[in-house]
C-alpha cells in the first residue's frame, strides 16, 4: 500500500464514509469526488418494476432521472419514461433520511443540477480541490464558466428541498423509536465516547436493523478480524467475538455519530465551498456529468496526482448491477463512466490493501 494514494468518486453517504474512514484510520483514499444524489433505488426492486412495463435491465441502454421522470433509452432504439413518483416507490430506506445533496465533505462535487446541458454543476470544496480543478483548466482538460445566479438558486432549492423533507422523516422515525444516530448534534468528545463503547452490536441495532445502513461496505473494510461480510445484502457478523477495544465499524458508519469537522452546516444549503463552476470536458465526449468525472480521474491519474481511481462499474453478467472497481487504466475509468442509480460496498475494491489500514 506504500505510495498508493486513491481518488474516489461517491454519493453523499459514500463521501461522508470515506471521509469518516480518513478521520479514524490510515487510508490510502486521497482525494474525494462526490456526487449530487437525490435518491437510489433497489436494485432487485427496480428489477420488479420494470416487469410492470414489460422490460428487463439487459434492455436498457442508458438512465437519465430530470424533470419528474426516469428516462429510459433501450438498445432497441426506443425511448421510455416512468413517472418519478412511481419510481420513488423502490428507493432505499435508508435514501429516506439524508439529507445531503452534494457531497459535502468531498474535495470537489460534481453534479447537473443548475448547469446547462451538456455542462456540469462543480462545486469546488477544499484547497486540494482547487489546485486540482485549476490545473485541470490550465492543461486543457476542462473549459469553466461562472455558474449564473438563477442556476445557483435552483442548485440551492432543490438541496434545501431534499434536506427539509428528510428531516421530517428522520422526525417520523424517531417517533417511532427508529433512532437516526448521524444527525445528532453531539461534541466531539461525546461522539468519541459513545464511538468507545459501541460495536457491531450497536451498529446493527441502530443502523442496519433500522434500514438506515447504506450499504457502503465500510464497517467491512476496516474490521481487523475480517469477521464483518457484506454480499448483496446487509452486513452481517461471523461467529465470535469482537476484540473488547475495536470500535471501528461503529465509528465509521456515515449513519452513526459524525464528528463535528464533518457535520452538515444546515445554514449553507449545499455546504462550505471555494467556488462554483459549470465546467465542461474537452477531453472526452460520451455523457455529462460522468464525463466531467472520468475527465478529473484522467487529469489526476496521468499527471501522477494519484495512482489509482476507485469508481462504480457494472457487472459484466448482471446488466446495471454496480460494482466497485480500483483501476489505474483510463479505458477502464472511461468504461465505468456514468451513474448507476443502485449501491453496491464501493470500499469491498479496496481489501486487497486494507493490510495497514487501522
Amino acid at each position: 500500500m506504500v505510495g498508493t494514494k486513491i481518488a474516489m468518486v461517491g454519493t453523499p453517504c459514500q463521501i461522508m464514509a470515506a471521509s469518516k474512514v480518513q478521520h479514524y484510520t490510515k487510508a490510502p483514499i486521497d482525494f474525494k469526488i462526490g456526487l449530487f444524489c437525490m435518491e437510489n433505488f433497489s436494485y432487485s426492486y427496480f428489477q420488479e418494476l420494470l416487469k410492470q412495463y414489460n422490460l428487463t435491465m439487459a434492455e436498457i441502454e442508458k438512465f437519465r432521472i430530470e424533470k419528474g421522470f426516469a428516462f429510459l433509452s433501450l438498445k432497441s432504439g426506443k425511448k421510455m419514461k416512468i413517472p418519478l413518483a412511481t419510481a420513488k416507490t423502490v428507493v432505499r430506506k435508508n435514501c429516506n433520511v439524508c439529507v445531503e445533496l452534494t457531497s459535502e465533505t468531498s474535495d470537489i462535487s460534481v453534479g447537473s443540477i443548475g448547469s446547462d446541458t451538456g455542462w456540469s454543476t462543480l462545486i469546488v470544496r477544499t484547497e486540494k480541490g482547487k489546485r486540482v480543478i485549476d490545473g485541470a483548466i490550465e492543461k486543457g482538460f476542462l473549459k469553466s464558466k461562472e455558474l449564473k445566479p438563477s442556476q445557483l438558486k435552483l442548485l440551492e432549492r432543490i438541496a434545501f428541498n431534499k434536506a427539509k423533507t428528510n428531516y421530517e422523516n428522520i422526525e417520523l422515525r424517531e417517533s417511532k423509536s427508529r433512532p437516526v444516530l448521524y444527525q445528532r448534534k453531539k461534541t466531539d468528545k461525546g461522539v468519541m465516547a459513545e464511538n468507545s463503547v459501541s460495536d457491531f452490536t450497536d451498529l446493527r441495532a441502530n443502523v442496519i436493523n433500522v434500514g438506515s445502513c447504506v450499504l457502503c461496505g465500510a464497517c467491512e473494510y476496516v474490521c481487523p478480524e475480517k469477521m464483518i461480510i457484506i454480499d448483496d445484502t446487509k452486513p452481517r457478523k461471523k461467529r465470535g467475538k469482537c476484540p473488547e477495544d475495536c470500535h471501528l465499524c461503529f465509528s465509521v458508519c456515515p449513519r452513526t455519530f459524525i464528528p463535528e469537522s464533518l457535520r452538515n452546516d444546515m445554514s449553507k444549503k449545499v455546504g462550505e465551498y471555494k467556488k462554483i463552476l459549470t465546467v465542461k470536458s474537452l477531453k472526452h465526449n460520451e455523457g455529462q456529468d460522468g464525463v466531467v468525472v472520468t475527465t478529473i480521474l484522467d487529469y489526476l491519474i496521468s499527471n501522477n496526482i494519484v495512482s489509482d481511481a476507485l469508481v462504480i462499474d457494472k457487472k459484466e453478467n448482471s446488466p446495471w448491477k454496480p460494482v466497485a472497481i480500483l483501476t489505474k487504466d483510463i479505458d477502464e475509468i472511461v468504461k465505468a463512466s456514468g451513474t448507476k442509480y443502485s449501491v453496491c460496498p464501493i470500499f469491498k475494491a479496496l481489501k486487497p490493501l486494507d493490510e495497514d489500514v487501522i
